[in-house]
Order: C-alpha cells, then sequence, then structure tokens
C-alpha cells in the first residue's frame, strides 16, 4: 500500500533542474524562492516565460490537462483580472493549498473501494493508474453459470490517466506531449519564445492585451470560444485550435425571417382585435367557438415559432481532433465512450435489425480500448441472446472487411443494398473478391439468425434449454434473475487479423412481480449503472436497436464538442437528427419529420441546446448523475440579449455562503458540484474517516447500496481502478441490475433517466437543461445514424399517440415547464420550447372544433364572419400571406424543401384530429382515474415483401374515426353548400366561397389520410375518385334541380284561350 502522503495526487515541487517542456529552459523559481509550479493541478514542467506567453498571447490554459492557469504572485494582470492586492494574495494562498474539490474525491473513491474490497485491513488505495491491464486470474461466470466468452479490461482512457507522483518530491510526473513530435522543445518553439523575450524587454509601453475565450464579450457565451479568431501564427497551430465553431446564418436570410415574424404578429394582433369585436350576432356560439380556436392557435404559434429566433449551424474539425488527442503511432487519448442499444421483443424488433446496429458499433471508426457496446434485453428473450452470440462471431470478419476498405455504412444490410457505384474510390485489387467473399458470410449469417427466428416463433412447453442443459433464466419474462453475458472483452476476441475488437456485453435486468420496472427508462439506467461498473467511459450513447451508425466517424463528431476544454465542460449531450431508411418517395406521413430536425432543433441549439429526442445522442456521464455544471464567469455588464434570452437565477442563502468562501476558486476548472449531496464534507477536506463515513451515507443514499458504484461516480474521467478483479466486477453489475436497488434512491427522480413519462427523453433532456446544462446540435455532412420508421398509417399514429401522451403526463406533472425549474438557469426560450412540447397534445380539441366548423358553416347557411368587408378581406390577406412569406423564408434559411414543409403541415392535422385527441383524455383518464395505458412496441420490421408494400397494409384502429368523420361532414357540406347556391340565386355565391375555402383546407389537410384508407391504387389515383365523387354529387342535385323528364304545369295559353280563359 502507499502512503497517503505519496497516494495524493498534490503538485509536486519541482527542482530547479527541471527544464521547461515547451523551451527547454530551466524552470526557476518564484518569488519566495521556491520551484516554480505553473499548473497547480497536474504540475505540468513550464517555466515563467512561456507561463506569461500562455497567460497573455495564448489559451490561458495549461498545455497538458486544459485547466485554465491561475494568477501566480508577481505576474502582471492581464485583462479583466483585478490588481488588488488582496485578489493577488487569494490566488497565490489558493496555489498553495491542496486540491480540495478534486483531490478529495479522487481519496474517497479511493477509501470507499477499499473498504469493500479489503474489510478489515487499514490504510488506503493508491491513486489508480486506469492505462494499466487488470491481470485476469480465473475467468469469471455468469448468474446463468455459463462461463463468460471474453474478458473485462479495467483499462481506461490514457488521457484520463491521473498523475501518480513518486516516492520522492523530486519524481517526475508523467505527462503526455500534446504538439507534434520530437515534442515541445524543438527548435522553432524555442525561436518563438526567445524572440517573444526579446519584444517584451524592448518594449516600453503597456503590453497589448487580446480577449481570451472567457473574456470580454464571450464571458456570457459558453461557446463563444468556437468564434475565437487567432491572429498569431504560434496560436494557429492546429493542436491549440478550437475543436468546433459556431457558423451563424447569413444576415440575408436570417434577418427577413426575423422581419416577417414581427410583422406577422403584429398583424396577428390586429386580425384577433377585429375577430373579438365583431361578433356575429346570428351565429353567436359558432363565432365564439372560433374566437377561441384562434387566440389558442396564436399562442401556440408564438411558443413555437419564438424558439427559432437564433437558428445556427456548427462546423466540426476532426484533424484538430486527430492531432490533439490521437496521433499516429502514439497512444490514443480519446475518451472512451459506452454505447447503449435497447431492445424488448424480438419479434417486434427483428433480430437482424439489431444485429445490424451491433455491428455498425463494432466497425465504428474510434480506438477499440475505448468502445463497450451494452445490449439491454428487457424481454430477456433466449433468441436476442443467442442472434447477438451469432453477431459477435460474424463481427470478427465484419470488423476487418469494413477498416480494411473504410467502407461506408457499416452495416452490412444496408452497404450490400446500396445502389451505388462500390468500386468508387477503391484501388485494392483484393476488394472485389474480398468483398464477394463477406457478401456470402453475410448470407449465411443472416440464414443463421432467420433460423433462430424460425425456431422462437413457437415456445417448447418446458420453456427454452440453453446447450449445457440448464433452463434459460429468462423463461418467465416477468420473473427472472439478472443476466450480463460479456461475448467480446479487450484480451477475449480477436477478430480474423488478430486485431482486438471493442467489447460487446449483453444484459437483463432483473424483474420481479410487485416491483415497479419503468419500462424503458428503467432499462437504460440499469445501462448506466452496469457500464460505470464494469468500464465507466466518461461518455454515454445510446441508440435504439434499429438505429445504425451511418457515419462511422460519428463519436469523433460528438467528441469535437465533448472534448473541447473550453466548450465540453458545460455539455450535458450531444444530439444527432434522427435520418430513415425505408420510407416511401413522397413521405406521405412526414416520418421524416424534417421540419423538426432542421428547423425547430437548429433553433435550440443558439440558445441552450436541442431537446434530448430518445436515440442518437452522446451524453456527459457527469450530467446523468445528476450534478450542476460548473458556474460559468459572470458578466459586469448584462446586455440586453442576455437579459431576453437568459433566465434568472435565484440563490439560496445556503448556496450563496458558500460560493463567498470559494469566490476566488476558478470557476472553469471541471470539478462536480456535490453542494447537494454532502453538507460538511469540503471543509473537512475528507481528512478525517468520520466525514468520509457521512458522506459516504449521503452518497450512497443518492446513488444506492454499492460501494464500487458510488466510487465510479466520484472518478470524473471514467476509468475503473486497477484494484478491481473481474470476478468482483461482475458480481457487483448483477447486484446493481437487482430490482430493489433503486429504492430509496434518486434514480429516475433526479439521476440518470427519469420516470413519469412513456416520453423518458423530453423529461430527461429537461432536467439537465433546468440545471443550467447546455446540449448541442451535431448535423454532418453525412448522416450520423438511420434508423426505420412506420410508414404504414395506423402504425404511425399509434407511434405519435406514445409521444403524445408522454407530453400530456408532463404537463399534469410536478415537472411541467410551466412551474419547474425557475431556481435554475433554463433561459426563458429554451422553457417556451419545453412548454410547447409539452401541451402542443391539447392543440387537438380546438382544432378538431375549428376543421367542424367549415361543414356547420355549409350545412346551417351561417358563417363566423359577420360579412366580408374591405377591412376583413385585408386582414385575411395580410394573415394569410404573413403564413406563407414565414414558411417560404423559413425553407429558405433551413434548406428544407417545400414537399417536405407542406407535408409536416398536413400530418398536423391528421395527427393533431386523432392521436392528438385520445392522447389528451388517456392523459386525463391516467391523472384523474389512475388509469394506465400500454403502449405497443413500434414494429421495426424491414420492406422485404415488395416496393413499400407496408404503406397500403389497412389495419382498422380507433385512431381512425375523428378524422374519417371530419373528412366526411367536410364533403358533405360542400356539396350542400353548393347545391343551396344554386337553388338560391346569384347573391348566395360570394359568402359560399369563404365557406367552401375553409372546408378545402380541411379536406386537403387530410388529403394523405384519405390516401391511406382508400389503400393501394393499382390504376385509379385517389385524387380522382375524390373529385369523381364531388362533381357526381354536384351534378346529380343540379340534375334533380333542372328536372328534365318532368311534367311542368304551365299557365293557360293566351293565344289559344285569350284573356276569359
Amino acid at each position: 500500500m502507499m502512503e497517503e502522503s505519496q497516494s495524493g495526487l498534490k503538485p509536486t515541487k519541482q527542482t530547479s533542474t527541471q527544464v521547461c517542456q515547451i523551451c527547454s529552459d530551466n524552470i526557476g523559481t518564484n518569488v519566495d524562492g521556491e520551484p516554480f509550479v505553473a499548473c497547480d493541478f497536474c504540475a505540468f514542467p513550464v517555466c515563467r516565460a512561456c507561463y506569461e506567453y500562455e497567460r497573455k498571447d495564448g489559451t490561458q490554459s495549461c498545455p497538458q490537462c486544459k485547466t485554465r492557469y491561475k494568477r501566480q504572485k508577481g505576474s502582471p494582470a492581464i485583462h479583466g483580472e483585478k490588481v488588488e492586492d488582496s485578489d493577488v494574495d487569494d490566488v497565490v494562498s489558493d496555489a498553495n493549498e491542496p486540491l480540495g474539490t478534486s483531490i478529495p474525491k479522487e481519496k474517497q473513491q479511493d477509501r470507499m473501494l477499499g473498504w469493500h474490497m479489503n474489510r478489515g485491513q487499514s490504510g488506503e488505495l493508491g491513486p489508480p493508474s486506469y492505462d494499466k491491464e487488470v491481470p485476469m486470474n480465473h475467468i469469471p461466470r455468469l448468474a446463468s453459470g455459463r462461463t463468460i466468452s471474453g474478458d473485462l479490461s479495467a483499462a481506461s482512457p490514457e488521457r484520463y490517466s491521473m498523475p501518480s507522483p513518486g516516492a520522492s518530491t523530486g519524481a517526475n510526473i508523467r505527462t503526455s506531449r500534446e504538439f507534434a513530435s520530437p515534442g515541445f522543445g524543438n527548435v522553432a518553439w524555442k525561436e518563438r519564445i526567445d524572440g517573444w523575450k526579446m519584444k517584451q524587454e524592448k518594449s516600453t509601453g503597456p503590453p497589448s492585451v487580446s480577449h481570451a475565450p472567457s473574456e470580454g464579450r464571450f464571458a456570457n457565451d459558453i461557446d463563444a470560444s468556437t468564434e475565437f479568431a487567432m491572429d498569431d501564427p504560434l496560436l494557429n497551430d492546429e493542436t491549440r485550435q478550437p475543436l468546433s465553431r459556431k457558423v451563424p446564418i447569413s444576415s440575408s436570410r436570417i434577418n427577413p425571417y426575423r422581419m416577417v415574424i414581427v410583422l406577422r404578429l403584429v398583424i396577428l394582433g390586429l386580425f384577433l382585435h377585429y375577430r373579438i369585436t365583431n361578433p356575429v350576432p346570428n351565429a353567436y356560439p359558432l363565432w365564439l367557438i372560433s374566437v377561441i380556436c384562434e387566440i389558442w392557435f396564436a399562442i401556440s404559434w408564438i411558443l413555437d415559432q419564438f424558439p427559432k429566433w437564433l437558428p445556427i449551424n456548427r462546423e466540426t474539425y476532426l484533424d484538430r481532433l486527430a492531432l490533439r488527442y490521437d496521433r499516429e503511432g502514439e497512444p490514443s487519448q480519446l475518451a472512451a465512450v459506452d454505447i447503449f442499444v435497447s431492445t424488448v421483443d424480438p419479434l417486434k424488433e427483428p433480430p437482424l435489425v439489431t444485429a445490424n446496429t451491433v455491428l455498425s458499433i463494432l466497425a465504428v471508426d474510434y480506438p477499440v480500448d475505448k468502445v463497450s457496446c451494452y445490449v439491454s434485453d428487457d424481454g430477456a428473450a433466449m433468441l436476442s441472446f443467442e442472434s447477438l452470440s451469432e453477431t459477435s462471431e460474424f463481427a470478427k470478419k465484419w470488423v476487418p472487411f469494413c477498416k480494411r476498405y473504410n467502407i461506408e455504412p457499416r452495416a452490412p444490410e444496408w452497404y450490400f443494398s446500396q445502389k451505388i457505384d462500390y468500386l468508387k474510390d477503391k484501388v485494392q485489387p483484393s476488394f472485389v473478391k474480398d468483398r464477394r467473399a463477406m457478401k456470402r458470410e453475410y448470407e449465411e449469417f443472416k440464414i443463421r439468425i432467420n433460423g433462430l427466428v424460425a425456431k422462437a416463433v413457437k415456445v417448447p412447453e418446458e420453456g427454452w434449454v440453453m446447450q449445457d442443459g440448464t433452463p434459460w433464466p429468462g423463461n418467465n419474462t416477468r420473473d427472472h434473475p439478472g443476466m450480463i453475458q460479456v461475448f467480446l472483452g479487450q484480451s477475449g476476441g480477436v477478430d480474423t487479423d488478430g486485431n482486438e475488437l471493442p467489447r460487446l456485453v449483453y444484459v437483463s435486468r432483473e424483474k420481479r412481480p410487485g416491483f415497479q420496472h419503468h419500462k424503458k427508462a428503467g432499462a437504460m439506467n440499469a445501462l448506466v449503472r452496469v457500464s460505470a461498473v464494469l468500464t465507466n467511459g466518461p461518455f454515454l450513447l445510446n441508440l435504439d436497436c434499429d438505429h445504425y451508425i451511418n457515419n462511422s466517424k460519428a463519436l469523433r463528431e460528438a467528441m469535437c464538442f465533448m472534448m473541447d476544454p473550453n466548450l465540453g465542460k458545460y455539455v450535458c449531450y450531444v444530439q444527432f437528427p434522427q435520418r430513415f431508411d425505408g420510407i416511401d418517395r413522397n413521405d406521405r406521413y412526414a416520418n421524416r419529420n424534417t421540419v423538426f430536425f432542421d428547423i425547430n432543433l437548429r433553433g435550440l441549439d443558439g440558445i441552450q441546446g436541442p431537446v434530448y429526442v430518445g436515440t442518437g445522442c452522446v451524453f456527459n456521464r457527469t450530467a446523468l448523475y445528476g450534478y450542476e455544471p460548473p458556474i460559468k464567469p459572470k458578466n459586469k455588464k448584462k446586455g440586453i440579449l442576455s437579459s431576453c434570452f437568459g433566465g434568472s437565477r435565484k440563490k439560496s442563502s445556503k448556496k450563496d455562503s458558500k460560493k463567498k468562501s470559494s469566490k476566488h476558486a476558478d470557476p472553469t476548472v471541471p470539478i462536480f458540484n456535490l453542494e447537494d449531496i454532502e453538507e460538511g464534507v469540503e471543509g473537512a477536506g475528507f481528512d478525517d474517516e468520520k466525514s468520509l463515513l457521512m458522506s459516504q451515507m449521503s452518497l450512497e443514499k443518492r446513488f444506492g447500496q454499492s460501494e464500487v458504484f458510488v466510487a465510479s461516480t466520484l472518478m470524473e474521467n471514467g476509468g475503473v481502478p486497477q484494484s478491481t478483479t473481474p470476478d468482483t466486477l461482475l458480481k457487483e453489475a448483477i447486484h446493481v441490475i437487482s430490482c430493489g436497488y433503486e429504492d430509496k434512491s434518486d434514480w429516475g427522480a433526479e439521476i440518470g433517466w427519469i420516470y413519469g413519462s412513456v416520453t423518458e427523453d423530453i423529461l430527461t433532456g429537461f432536467k439537465m437543461h433546468a440545471r443550467g446544462w447546455r446540449s448541442i446540435y451535431c448535423m454532418p455532412k453525412r448522416a450520423a445514424f438511420k434508423g426505420s420508421a412506420p410508414i404504414n398509417l395506423s402504425d404511425r399514429l399509434n407511434q405519435v399517440l406514445r409521444w403524445a401522451l408522454g407530453s400530456v403526463e408532463i404537463l399534469f406533472s410536478r415537472h411541467c415547464p410551466l412551474w419547474y425549474g425557475y431556481n435554475g438557469r433554463l433561459k426563458w426560450l429554451e422553457r417556451f420550447a419545453y412548454v410547447n412540447t409539452t401541451i402542443y397534445p391539447i392543440t387537438a380539441i380546438p382544432l378538431l372544433a375549428y376543421c367542424t366548423l367549415p361543414a356547420v358553416c355549409l350545412l346551417t347557411g351561417k358563417f363566423i364572419i359577420p360579412q366580408i368587408s374591405n377591412l376583413a378581406s385585408i386582414y385575411f390577406l395580410s394573415l394569410f400571406l404573413s403564413i406563407f412569406a414565414t414558411g417560404i423564408l423559413e425553407m429558405r434559411w433551413s434548406g428544407v424543401g417545400i414537399d417536405e414543409w407542406w407535408r409536416n403541415e398536413q400530418f398536423w392535422v391528421i395527427g393533431g384530429v386523432s392521436a392528438h385527441l385520445f392522447a389528451v383524455f388517456q392523459g386525463l383518464l391516467k391523472v384523474l382515474a389512475g388509469i394506465d395505458t400500454n403502449f405497443t412496441v413500434t414494429s421495426k420490421a424491414s420492406d422485404e415483401d415488395g416496393d413499400f408494400n407496408e404503406l397500403y397494409l389497412f389495419k382498422w384502429t380507433t385512431l381512425l374515426i375523428p378524422p374519417t368523420t371530419l373528412l366526411i361532414i367536410n364533403l358533405v357540406g360542400v356539396v350542400a353548400g353548393i347545391s343551396y347556391a344554386i337553388n338560391s340565386g346569384y347573391q348566395s355565391w360570394g359568402p359560399l366561397f369563404g365557406k367552401l375555402f375553409f372546408a378545402f383546407w380541411v379536406i386537403i389537410h387530410l388529403y394523405p389520410f384519405l390516401k391511406g384508407l382508400m389503400g393501394r391504387q393499382n390504376r385509379t389515383p385517389t385524387i380522382v375518385v375524390v373529385w369523381s365523387i364531388l362533381l357526381a354529387s354536384i351534378f346529380s342535385l343540379l340534375w334533380v334541380r333542372v328536372d328534365p323528364f318532368t311534367t311542368r304545369v304551365t299557365g293557360p295559353d293566351v293565344k289559344q284561350c285569350g284573356i276569359n280563359c
């Protein structure tokens, strides 16, 4: 055991003989005569001259750990710093103190782990060295009794290895060189530093100061550093450039859009004023209903429109990421990523679809020792288990093929089905031969998977039995133990080329009667705990089983934000847009949802970030644990934009006192905020066992009764301590997925995926944003992920019903954005977006009424407007023109096509009068009467029976009743209105056109729904059928009106009879 004095991560005092790792000069001493230490976090050897250069003209941060430099005693002030002596003394005193925030947490996790692993022993564990392999003494076993086919490594990203000082105070700390070889001490760098020194000596005036990314006008914008322009040739070094940047929409596109929004708001106000002040006496109920509906539509439009006020684009620099963290020939310093794939029913979510997702993950362009794939089987199906076993074997052939020829996408089903020239850009002569062989291997793999599916259709009476003769533990899907199977480990599975494969772990959490399992959210939280115990990657990616990785560099795209030294510490997740395969060319039911992904989310990215949409999202594990982000530097002057678009935060007296006591602490240091977990531990610094025990008890109360998991939450940079063994980790992993683990803890309430709604994604993202985190929207040129969507009308409506029901549940819960989170740092426009996300199903009620009004007006002869005057015509015309202008300008800056925009408008009406309406009533039943409704898993089956055969399949559901009724009554109203006008003469045609306009507005919006009802029309288009019925009805009534074959009774013949006839 190391002694505590040696195991602590305090900066060691460097001797005067130690050289600067930048210019190769001696380190020198500070004003007190002690060895100069520039960085108090990692003690990276830098001389005072290089330190001053970095503070004045550089990034103001340590080249190794990226921690912001503190002002040392005797150093001149830079722009934005106070020059008071008290501040300097405070900085110096802080520099001489041990790291009370980061280091004690490392001590704490070691002590906790030491108590768990070595009960009865004294002392504490040494600092974990995560870049060392754990010796595999024996093969662990599963709960089911089967041996593991692969072994686990406790290795962690080298970037996140903590420096371990040696026994002597003069021992060198292990450093990772940040710039190009031969390292910092190159001639060019030394010449630049010497030139800068000479310039400083000759300079007589005050030194010029450049604004740092976190100072001046950027102090309130956490990712303003991505726009920071550095002119010095030294700072243009690729390794010091930001990894991404914000690209604002050009003013020629966005300014007219904003002007039209304001103009539309003014016109809307005038229009509503006219409507309210001009009632219709003979149709007062119709007028009142229409005005109430229009006011609600106006509120809904404001909530939807203004969060799109600040849309932005983003660019990433993968080459800079590679130069900084993934140099060729050196160990990769990229962060580890744990990838989650969730599945429930293998008969509705075909194993072949899941297998393609897993294969695309295993073949991703990322260091294999940094990737771990966890597959959650929440149905405990043996079919999923066996198909995953087959997938792991096929991956040994598929992964080297993908990396050898750099193919895209790396899901074999979609790669081999591409109708493109697969020989383009391929120069290896062996490619054609290898591709044919791999396609044959994949077809054989599909046959094996299909055989497993055919076998699983009929369940034996005695249940499934494994190969060793033992019953399958998951035969009872509602009562089974937790199961974990490691199929591929770091040294347990290699491909055909002898290279290691990423980890692949099967997880099925325990289920028992009488426990609430919380559906998908509970399964995701189980994966969070299992991955924390086994690999503990600092970042997580969650994917649905049908969403494969379409861009093999997707993880690197996300790391450009997550690992950015300035931006990353504030980011809770990076959301990618959802893209889909297998959708009909016309996208009849707006499955692509392009308006939402390409317009709404890009608008939110300019405020506080996009909402979490359930898949294709890379998380910061720290944010999932319920911690708050670091406190950002405050602006002295609050601008107009920040006051309008930023939320005010009210501080409690307790937090005020804590922040006052630590006001000189550097807010940019990426540390956890444990104020809501422990009370007096920071003051004690974990130096006594009593305070440490109190902290452990409070953490276990928050995270659950697992010392290993609690210890993992305190490891800011992830990794698994080397003192643990795979046997112990697997036992602990089984423990953390047990049914009762979450009892009396904060899981689902403050930690992980939040419970209380079937749309746990919206709720989880909202909680993070309310704490002050921000999210990022990443749209690479090649779509990062692709999935499947239900193209059948009934399945699509059921999917929309589930989303709307989740929003209604949030609306009636304590997490409703209308009243939750006002103590946090949620910006107001972001709150508008979340309010709109939760109340949009309510719009179904006024929408249904408004769509019924045209038919009622046509059948009764009344109208919602007293008379068509010039003023009314101007208001109506201006409103519709502003609506069209907003849509056109929105399409202009976003790149969305008019067909996609129109399909979105149509399905807004279709879903509003069907799925959203049912969601409102089901939500009210659940809240008021406690009647819960179960949702069905959306089918993920691929289209194998022909060209979009599923599109024309008719499945009856009660969701079809309201829109069908609206279609019928509006068609009948059109026929009745035209017949009435024919009977009444010319004067009745004027008012008729207004009524017909609204009726046709309803019909054309419901037209895709009508096509779905008509089914496949091999010869006659649906529009021809509709117009035929309409015209036939009108001419029939007209024919009856003319009556050509009816004998007319006429007056007397004057010529024949005379006047007295």
